[in-house]
């Protein structure tokens, strides 16, 4: 745990969260900025900056308390529709540096997180850049 991250301070019960699932692995809570009503925080308890940092273990409870608070999420507020959204890095618009999962439900024409500026590569640079993670992948191992 970190000392001065708000999230380990929530875990800590040193500030108040309204939450709503708790294993010994996830905490799951409202989010105070609400992008919808019912937008809800998942996270671990353990303190890692970037989803990737996390343990595996610790990485499939939190996809696991995810998939069930989605659920959750979706069936209170009387939607079919949510996004889960997960930042990593302050570029990527990562505020609070400990990996947390946002469930915001949706709704028809609620115009929540815009269009998807979808690009495209140039011939040839799609293939590239999946052999480039192809060799990453096989340095980082199981």
């Amino acid at each position: 745990m970190s000392d001065d991250c708000i999230f380990c301070k929530i875990i800590r019960g040193d500030i108040p969260a309204v939450k709503v699932y708790e294993t010994d692995e996830i905490l799951a809570f409202m989010d105070i900025g609400p992008l919808s009503e019912g937008h809800t925080l998942v996270i671990p308890k353990i303190h890692a900056c970037m989803l990737h940092a996390l343990p595996d273990a610790v990485a499939g409870a939190l996809l696991i308390g995810v998939k069930k608070v989605a659920h959750a999420v979706m069936k209170a507020n009387n939607t079919d529709h949510y996004n889960v959204l997960n930042n990593n890095g302050s570029f990527a618009g990562q505020v609070v540096a400990h990996v947390h999962f946002h469930i915001i439900p949706r709704v028809a024409g609620d115009k929540l997180l815009g269009n998807w500026p979808a690009g495209s590569y140039p011939e040839g640079r799609m293939q590239a850049i999946a052999q480039k993670i192809a060799d990453a992948l096989k340095t980082l191992g199981d």
